[in-house]
């Protein structure tokens, strides 16, 4: 296939012209013949990559930062933080309102975009295929990349969503010996149903019942009698579900890449769920934290060979790639447990490509892209989780999604700057500078402030304002806001300024809020 399509947009006939830069990088960089051999090959391979890697989404927050170890990784983002300013996101200018329902249409609107085309061609040099790479995407993003020339550089649409599934994922689980919550999978139509197998499991009465699919939390049920019971018989009856014991657990996420080679796994790290300062949703997620003592030495090996375990299973159904695990810590027996599967990008990303594992090697997600560069490479999958293992002892982060709580629609006049922020001799946070992303930040007394809605934007209950990194903990042992993490959070919310809409033009916005929902 040609590097791209010219009948689908105004895209290049000739070689675009490099910059001095890289065409310094390409005469000076030597050709390697041969398969790729350490780290050190694979760095190198990745400074003086020619092959343009697009990563496209509703922000860049995902990923950013990746372009400091993959040159001609880029960013194309429906909103744009840094309006801008920052040199490698390239937000379309013409943004009619699109009434989006989901991550993909937006995805699939902007890889159509006519600037989005051209911006791309301008950008892939003579003779490339460009790569692209996103959280959300379905069988339609796949046709429009296939009728671009583009090269999506993630596993079928197909094979994701089977993978999706909590049942599909619990049966290949088991089939390795990966174990989950003491469980059964059936279809039951009663509460006296399901009392029946679970007493006959062993389970007891006190349960947790999954759906096959659902996001953040929003199809598992805590149930224990036969009231509960009958107030999700709608969403439960009838249908395959999952019933599990219920157990005192700390859910834990964790990333990984599947390789040709055997699957790595990166940090470990807690997460940010349900705290109403943050989220007006009952156990909404809210971000992660990265600590040393996420797991103790034991539990986090164990937790690591399952997480091998389970990708290198997923191999045998096609699988490759990245990919982000749920793991449940039983606190009461320091068991393991799998929670859930989600083969995709996360929201923890972002503090996985920060670790000392990262700097000692290469970022979790350059795995991925080297999976799908189209050379040959060997690593020692056994020695770079063991060395990673021993990294995470050194890691610190923590970041927070930030939404508007407030039962409200607002039209917002002032919005914080996305960059750099401090502490003044006062104790207030205060703008210091903008900048790229958070991978400079080195202590607790700053933190990066990425904006999602900026002026000119509206603000409804539920939606996103923006997403804070920070070094350090946000959330006590006990699972509660430092005051720290809540004097972040009040900090950013006095810096906006919003004026309430009128009831009668409530309607309209709440309409415009699904395309940016």
């Amino acid at each position: 296939m040609p590097a791209l399509d010219l009948t689908t947009g105004p895209l290049p006939t000739s070689a675009p012209t490099l910059d001095a830069e890289e065409q310094l990088l390409d005469s000076a960089a030597p050709e390697i013949t041969h398969a790729l051999r350490n780290m050190s090959e694979i760095r190198h391979f990745f400074r003086t990559n020619r092959r343009p890697v697009f990563f496209v989404g509703a922000s860049a927050f995902n990923l950013l930062g990746l372009d400091r170890w993959v040159r001609g990784f880029s960013y194309i983002a429906y909103y744009d933080s840094w309006q801008g300013t920052h040199p490698r996101v390239f937000s379309p200018v013409d943004k009619p309102y699109v009434d989006f329902q989901s991550g993909e249409e937006i995805n699939n609107w902007l890889l159509s975009n006519h600037e989005v085309r051209a911006h791309i061609a301008r950008l892939t040099p003579y003779g490339e295929r460009p790569q692209i790479a996103m959280v959300f995407f379905d069988e339609q993003t796949e046709a429009i990349c296939e009728e671009l020339g583009f090269e999506l550089i993630l596993p079928p649409a197909r094979l994701r969503e089977h993978l999706d599934s909590k049942m599909v994922t619990t049966r290949i689980a088991e089939s390795v010996g990966v174990a989950s919550v003491p469980n059964f999978i059936t279809t039951v139509d009663t509460w006296d149903e399901v009392v029946a197998q679970a007493e006959k499991a062993g389970l007891g009465t006190d349960l947790v019942i999954q759906t096959a699919y659902g996001d953040s939390g929003k199809t598992t049920f805590f149930v224990g009698d036969a009231a509960g019971f009958e107030k999700i018989a709608d969403d439960v009856c009838g249908v395959e579900i999952k019933v599990m014991k219920r157990i005192n657990n700390r859910p834990i996420a964790v990333e990984a890449v599947l390789t040709r080679h055997g699957t790595i796994v990166g940090p470990f790290m807690t997460e940010i769920t349900g705290h109403a300062a943050l989220t007006p949703y009952r156990g909404g997620w809210s971000g992660n934290e990265m600590f040393p003592d996420v797991l103790d030495a034991q539990a986090r090996h164990s937790a690591t060979q399952l997480v091998r375990r389970l990708g290198d299973r997923l191999g045998e159904e096609g699988y490759r790639g990245f990919f982000e695990v749920d793991v449940l810590l039983d606190t009461d027996t320091g068991e393991v447990y799998l929670g859930e599967l989600n083969p995709r990008i996360s929201g923890a990303s972002a503090i996985t490509n920060v670790t000392a594992g990262a700097y000692a090697d290469v970022p979790l997600f350059v795995f991925h892209l080297l999976e799908f560069a189209g050379v040959d490479f060997t690593i020692d999958v056994d020695e770079v989780n063991e060395r990673w293992e021993e990294l995470a002892a050194a890691d610190v982060w923590s970041h927070m999604v930030i939404k508007h709580t407030v039962d409200s629609v607002e039209h917002i006049d002032i919005a914080p700057p996305t960059g750099r922020y401090v502490y003044d001799l006062q104790g207030r946070l205060v703008f210091s500078q903008g900048d790229l992303d958070w991978h400079l930040l080195h202590s607790e007394s700053e933190a990066f402030y990425l904006r999602i809605y900026g002026p000119g934007d509206y603000r409804w209950k539920g939606a996103d304002l923006g997403v804070l990194v920070t070094k350090g903990r946000l959330q006590t042992s006990a699972g509660e806001l430092t005051i720290r993490a809540k004097h972040l959070i009040d900090s950013v919310r006095a810096m906006y300024a919003a004026t309430p809409l009128p009831p009668a033009a409530v309607v309209e916005v709440a309409e415009l809020a699904g395309s940016k929902g």
